[in-house]
């Protein structure tokens, strides 16, 4: 097998971790071995995947391989998302001034808030009686 050049990039959202590779191509997306069209149903997250080589003027020109592990959908897209915007930076630093405006170099950081002692949630608490 022939080693094929690719442009790395590592993208996080919550929990999820995306590992991603992209190879000069026709556009096709690639999600832990599956089409991305069968593990992202819903249309926004698609959306949110390709942000990224839109912004770029980039879509169709590239392969993109995705590892994905940790979290759930909505975590997956926002860390490939995130992913593609580092391997694009990788490709053209020039896209740097393009990606930062739109707010795609930046690493989501909400997480989810973790469950306090004496509480059922993380703010839920029992009911308050007065009488």
């Amino acid at each position: 097998m022939t080693q094929q050049h690719y442009y790395y990039g590592l993208g996080r959202r919550k929990t999820a971790v995306a590992r991603i590779r992209l190879y000069p191509g026709t556009g096709t997306v690639v999600v832990n071995g599956k089409p991305f069209e069968t593990v992202f149903p819903r249309s926004t997250h698609r959306m949110q995947i390709e942000q990224p080589l839109k912004v770029t003027e980039n879509v169709g020109k590239f392969n993109v391989q995705a590892v994905v592990s940790g979290g759930g959908i909505s975590g997956w897209a926002g860390a490939m998302s995130h992913g593609i915007a580092r391997a694009l930076l990788e490709l053209q630093e020039g896209y740097r001034s393009t990606l930062r405006r739109h707010g795609l170099l930046t690493r989501d950081s909400r997480m989810k808030e973790r469950k306090k002692p004496g509480l059922k949630r993380a703010r839920k608490a029992k009911q308050y009686t007065k009488r």
